[in-house]
């Protein structure tokens, strides 16, 4: 095979591979262990916190696990037909009391620190509102002219009509559109039932009650399309009220404001036809 072919092939799968990472990827996936790949601070954060944990945890389990053997052994009925008769010790208590401590203190550090800038909101660049229904979402972007539109999931006889990536159960008809790299501020309500506004990859999870504004904050820092549910039971119909957001690169989140502004419905025409560019992009690579 020559070397110009090889490079062509090449090509072609890194163009490929770029508009796939545009397209999904905070996605439930069959057979995968852990969390799904991280797209934020936060949930980098939460990724660096679980593995101390892991580890912590199974490092106890090793040592519980090699002092049960030990003892087992040392102290089996052939080598000591005889109980030893003793109650205390005073360096095994105090080992005991200490190494604990110790422990929460390096979980602690972490802990505090995760927990503080999940709460503290930086300077945000806009604001998305969003209210639970049921069961569906209304948004509002009240810094881009206070467009508002209502968010349902896509029925499974229609998802083949569906202009990009459809998933039963996640897929929704108008989907959340924010710019890379920006801070959303998300303010997060309800008008009947407390629902809970959750998109793993961003590492986010926030109650919606009736009656009040509660506040959080993302950073998604991939370009793709992210998925969530409600994380609260709110009824019959809890497991089908998804959420669906797409980070996309400024210019376009800029276009597809203009086109809601008129009509948010219709604004998806700005991604279906952002995507066709990127296979588009990819086919031209492949056939070069």
């Amino acid at each position: 095979m020559r070397f110009s072919t090889v490079l062509a092939a090449l090509a072609a799968f890194i163009a490929f591979s770029a508009a796939a990472s545009a397209t999904v990827i905070g996605i439930p996936t069959d057979g995968d262990l852990g969390f799904q790949p991280s797209a934020s601070p936060i949930m980098d954060q939460i990724y660096g916190f679980h593995t101390l944990l892991l580890i912590i945890i199974f490092a106890i389990s090793l040592f519980v696990l090699a002092l049960l053997v030990w003892a087992m052994w040392r102290y089996d009925h052939k080598r000591h037909p005889e109980p030893k008769k003793f109650s205390h010790n005073m360096t095994v208590e105090v080992l005991w009391t200490v190494v604990p401590i110790l422990i929460l203190v390096i979980i602690a550090v972490p802990s505090f620190r995760l927990l503080y800038d999940q709460d503290v909101i930086p300077e945000a660049d806009f604001t998305i509102k969003t209210t639970g229904n049921q069961w569906n979402w209304t948004y509002e972007y009240p810094d881009h002219g206070g467009f508002e539109f209502v968010s349902s999931m896509v029925d499974d006889e229609f998802l083949g009509e569906h202009p990009f990536a459809a998933h039963r159960n996640l897929t929704t008809d108008v989907p959340v559109v924010v710019p890379v790299d920006a801070v959303v501020r998300m303010q997060v309500t309800a008008s009947d039932v407390i629902h809970s506004w959750t998109i793993p990859s961003f590492g986010i999870k926030m109650d919606g009650i009736p009656g009040r504004l509660n506040e959080t904050w993302f950073q998604a820092t991939r370009e793709g399309i992210f998925y969530g549910q409600c994380s609260e039971i709110c009824g019959i119909r809890h497991a089908f009220m998804p959420i669906e957001v797409h980070v996309v690169p400024q210019e376009i989140f800029d276009t597809w404001v203009v086109a809601a502004q008129g009509d948010p419905y219709g604004a998806i025409d700005v991604l279906t036809a952002y995507y066709d560019s990127l296979r588009g992009d990819a086919q031209l690579a492949s056939a070069r």
